[in-house]
């Protein structure tokens, strides 16, 4: 900590070297640049993976009506059988 330079007691700092000041004005103007571009983003991501999410849960769906399907089948059948025997 030997590096900082710290005012006098009673006296106030005040000039920053505009080199500095320029560095913080580039970061925020930076900053507020990309943040539609990135509020954009996640917002695509989010409607992606939802309809990622529904279209999985789709075809989960139409399994279970497979799989509903061809044991009523498999159940009309075995009655047919039953009743022509």
């Amino acid at each position: 900590m030997s590096d900082l330079v710290t005012p006098p007691t009673g006296t106030a700092l005040t000039t920053v070297n505009s080199s500095v000041t320029d560095a913080v004005t580039q970061t925020n103007v930076k900053r507020v640049g990309e943040s539609p571009a990135e509020a954009i983003s996640v917002e695509v991501q989010a409607m992606s993976h939802s309809t990622s999410l529904a279209m999985e849960n789709a075809v989960q769906t139409q399994g279970g009506m497979q799989q509903v399907a061809n044991t009523a089948t498999a159940a009309m059948i075995t009655l047919i059988t039953q009743a022509g025997a």
